[in-house]
């Protein structure tokens, strides 16, 4: 895992694939910030922002991304700026995605305590390398479900210039693959049940996959669980304080011998959308 990680990934696709921007018919933003592995020092922190929307007819949307990851000595900062655009097959949409911008890396491996206080590889203060980044995403979705295709970081670019830190972040940035889908259906009047799933691919690591189970309760109320391969599962919730505003939290229990050592993941969320509602569009959106 190079890519940040998110339990509440269902709710913030646009962090995930371009072609999600504009899928919620109107100006939409979400801010999370997840804490892995809470009581290590130097645990993964992530925060990031999304802003999308449909212009010019609604067949375009645009959107951007801010996101920050930070794990022990290491600081990634991504800015992208993303566009789809989106076919339209009745009452279901086909989105083509592209999103670029730029990736900023920060090591501070000053601040480290080798266990050779002359190493010069670890003298150094703060290093930093900018590179440019893109990715491109495919999703087809409707108003009940979505199955989606993306890369978001395609450039396999070297973490350092080739100095001494270089062997230290070797093999540098590598693209990841995502697959992902879900599909709401109704359970009754009051009630629906949402499954989801997400699948990640890298060179050189094992596919691992997300499945979460999800039910919305009176229109208002997402309770639901999810199991992350011989990694963790979880918890999580999110309710919608009105039909523009939405808050969510996520809890993740390690099932790997972290458990020992740590009190787990934590994910907040909020969710904003504001601008006038597309006709016959139903908010709050299922995903």
């Amino acid at each position: 895992q190079q890519d940040p990680q998110f339990t509440q990934y269902m709710f913030n696709m646009l962090a995930l694939n371009p072609a999600y921007a504009g899928s919620a018919e109107r100006v939409s933003i979400k801010a999370l910030s997840r804490h892995q592995w809470v009581g290590f020092d130097g645990a993964p922190t992530t925060q990031t922002i999304t802003i999308h929307s449909p212009v010019w007819h609604e067949s375009l949307a645009i959107g951007g991304t801010l996101m920050r990851d930070s794990h022990g000595p290491v600081t990634q900062y991504t800015f992208m700026a993303d566009v789809a655009y989106r076919i339209f097959m009745g009452d279901a949409k086909l989105a083509f995605g592209l999103q670029g911008g730029l990736n900023l890396l920060q090591g501070e491996y000053g601040t480290l305590n080798p266990l050779d206080p002359g190493d010069q590889v670890f003298q150094q203060g703060v290093n930093s390398k900018a590179d440019p980044q893109f990715g491109f995403g495919v999703m087809y979705y409707s108003d009940r479900g979505y199955i989606g295709l993306s890369a978001p970081k395609l450039l396999n670019t070297d973490f350092f210039e080739t100095d001494s830190l270089a062997f230290v972040m070797e093999p540098g940035q590598k693209p990841h693959y995502l697959l992902s889908g879900g599909y709401v259906f109704d359970l009754g009047v009051y009630h629906k049940f949402k499954p989801t799933f997400l699948v990640k691919a890298v060179e050189g690591a094992p596919v691992s996959f997300d499945l979460s189970a999800n039910f919305l309760l009176y229109e208002k109320f997402w309770l639901g669980a999810m199991y992350r391969h011989t990694d963790a599962v979880g918890l999580l919730a999110q309710y919608h304080i009105t039909n523009d505003l939405s808050v969510g939290y996520a809890y993740d229990y390690p099932l790997s011998t972290l458990r020992n050592y740590s009190g787990g993941s934590h994910e907040i969320m909020i969710g904003f959308e504001f601008g006038n509602q597309v006709k016959g569009v139903r908010s709050p959106r299922y995903f």
